[in-house]
C-alpha cells in the first residue's frame, strides 16, 4: 500500500502535534469539570444567576445554575470525544486527519466564541466570563494542532 505524502500527516511532525492535542484534551477536561467543582465549592454560578435575576426564589436560581453547569459539562464531554477521535486519527496516520482536525477546531472555536458572547434576558452573558475564557483555552491547543497538522516536513523531498 503506497501512501500519498501530500494528504497524510508526516511522521516527523506527529510528536509535537500529538503533544498539542493531548494538551487540548487536558484543557477540555478541566473546562468540563470546572463548573461541577465550582458548584461543590464556592458556587460562583449561583452568584452569577442571582445577579441576573435577584428576585428569583432559590429553587429557580438552582435550576438555572444546574442548566448552565450541565451545558458546560456536556459540551466539554463532547469536546473530549472529539479530541480522542482526532488524536486517534493523527496517531494512526489517517488520510482524513487534517480535515478532521481543521473542522473540529473551527466548530470548537465557534462554540467557544458563542459561549463568551451569548446573552440572555437578565444576563449580559449567560455564561460567567471566567467560564467563557476557560472554554476558549482548548482552542489555543486546537490552533497549534491545525498549524502542525498542515505544516510541511522540512526533511520531505
Amino acid at each position: 500500500m503506497s501512501a500519498d505524502t501530500r494528504t497524510q500527516v508526516r511522521p516527523a511532525s506527529r510528536p509535537r502535534l500529538l503533544l498539542a492535542m493531548y494538551l487540548g484534551l487536558a484543557l477540555t477536561a478541566i473546562a468540563a469539570v470546572a463548573p461541577l467543582i465550582d458548584i461543590a465549592t464556592v458556587d460562583t454560578l449561583t452568584d452569577h444567576v442571582r445577579q441576573a435575576y435577584p428576585d428569583w426564589p432559590a429553587s429557580e436560581v438552582g435550576k438555572d445554575r444546574d442548566a448552565i453547569a450541565t451545558y458546560l459539562a456536556a459540551t466539554g464531554g463532547l469536546g473530549l470525544v472529539c479530541w480522542l477521535v482526532a488524536i486517534g486519527a493523527v496517531a494512526t496516520g489517517r488520510r482524513w486527519a487534517r480535515g478532521l482536525v481543521t473542522a473540529l477546531f473551527a466548530v470548537g472555536t465557534l462554540i467557544a466564541l458563542t459561549n463568551m458572547s451569548l446573552g440572555g434576558e437578565g444576563y449580559d452573558t449567560i455564561l460567567p466570563p471566567a467560564y467563557g475564557a476557560l472554554g476558549l483555552l482548548p482552542c489555543l491547543a486546537g490552533l497549534a494542532a491545525v498549524i502542525l497538522v498542515w505544516r510541511k516536513d522540512k526533511n520531505a523531498t
